[in-house]
């Protein structure tokens, strides 16, 4: 039988982390491929029209980016704090994202929206759930 080392809370996180910032990555490249998106970037028609726009849009997308490496090298109780805040504001803003997506071209933004809430559901639950340490008396 092959063995199954238990994974350590830290390299979870991370790893749920980075796979939740993959999906936002691909969202965000698939829809270059939507109609007109294009043509609404070469216009500057689009909703990341202004230098403020970009960099609010770069702090929140960096958040995910960062919290891979935080997740490890954080002491556990800001790094579990942190961990819940961010996965439950990225979550709803997930499943918000997912409700709005209507149009049919963006049913990829749905797939990507539900599966990334459940990626930063999951970050919240391990995080809330971090293991207590065993105190040898």
């Amino acid at each position: 039988m092959l063995e199954n080392p238990k994974v350590n809370i830290k390299i979870k996180l991370a790893s749920l982390w980075a796979s939740a910032t993959f999906c936002y990555l691909y969202g965000d490249y698939f829809e270059l491929y939507t109609p007109n998106k294009v043509n609404s970037l070469i216009s500057g028609d689009n909703i990341m029209d202004s230098p403020t726009t970009l960099l609010i849009a770069s702090v929140i997308l960096a958040i995910p980016s960062i919290m891979v490496c935080l997740s490890i090298f954080l002491k556990p109780k800001i790094n579990r704090t942190l961990n819940i805040i961010f996965g439950i504001i990225f979550t709803i803003m997930m499943i918000f994202i997912g409700i709005m997506s209507t149009n049919e071209w963006y049913l990829f933004y749905v797939f990507l929206a539900f599966l990334e809430s459940i990626l930063t559901g999951l970050i919240v639950w391990y995080a809330w759930k971090w293991p207590k340490e065993k105190i040898i008396t």
